[in-house]
């Protein structure tokens, strides 16, 4: 599978656009609007003159080469592999995907989801195709950290299991995991409920975000704590995972500690948006 098409340019669809490009694939993104595709195309651009600067590739502009930028959802009719990168929003996937099955021409396209807590059925069930629809969630920063999940429904085929792990790790030289279609799936089921306690200690006044942070890269060897992680995850981002995760299993420690509703409804969303736990340049 050589032609794929990513579905939203932001940090997770532009990282994934960015490896398959470097892996010799020809990549079409779809953005919602001009200055979308804009910001999209930039941080392409710049994250592969870094690539080129630490010799990882040999010319950004080759890599870029093989990657256009759309404003049309009608570029990707001819994809064999389509993955939607949006919002992490349930209603905003279901409508997308309903739109890619109209869209998609090949019979035996993969229509994936890079979705890190929505369940794989509710999209698939939407389309007519639902063997065919399969999560493939990626980490960010995707050209750095070599895992992905591979998230098929109870309706996706053995078929597209196998051609989605072919093209996660032989094309793209990642690592797969299994996991079942459950909220959350294998990572974020584990990882958010320790994000989520982090917020909630904080909150309390038990320790400053500094310590906490430095608690657990210290004394437990995390690359980073779990507040600085919530910041580069996107809090908005990880209070989606916490509903998606509560809905399903009624949990209290999947739910949203008030602190972070707070600062979601206040735009203070991490390194993204320059302040959350800690404010950023």
């Amino acid at each position: 599978m050589k032609n794929v098409a990513v579905v939203g340019g932001g940090l997770m669809g532009s990282g994934i656009a960015e490896v398959s490009a470097r892996a010799g694939q020809d990549v079409v993104v779809v953005e919602s609007n001009d200055d979308a595709a804009k910001a999209a195309l930039g941080r392409l651009e710049r994250s592969l003159e870094r690539a080129e600067a630490k010799g990882k590739i040999n010319s950004a502009a080759d890599v870029l080469g093989r990657i256009r930028v759309e404003t049309d959802l009608g570029a990707v009719g001819d994809r064999e592999v389509v993955v939607e990168a949006i919002v992490e929003d349930e209603a905003a996937k279901v409508d997308l995907f309903k739109r890619l099955d109209a869209i998609v021409e090949a019979p035996d396209a993969i229509l994936a989801s890079n979705t890190s807590s929505i369940p794989i059925m509710k999209l698939g069930v939407v389309t007519s195709r639902p063997t065919q629809v399969i999560g493939i969630h990626f980490f960010n920063p995707v050209p750095v950290l070599q895992l992905v999940e591979l998230v098929p429904s109870l309706l996706t085929s053995e078929d597209t299991t196998a051609r989605s792990r072919a093209w996660v790790e032989s094309s793209l030289g990642k690592q797969a995991i299994d996991c079942q279609d459950r909220a959350g799936f294998v990572v974020n089921a584990l990882l958010i409920p320790f994000i989520l306690s982090a917020i909630r200690m904080y909150e309390s006044g038990f320790a400053s975000a500094e310590d906490i942070d430095r608690g657990l890269v210290l004394g437990a060897a995390h690359p980073q704590g779990p507040l600085a992680l919530a910041d580069l995850i996107g809090l908005d981002t990880t209070k989606a995972v916490a509903e998606s995760l509560y809905e399903e299993f009624k949990e209290p420690l999947y739910a949203a500690p008030p602190l972070l509703q707070r600062m979601v409804d206040a735009g203070l969303l991490g390194r993204k948006t320059g302040r959350g736990f800690y404010t950023y340049g």
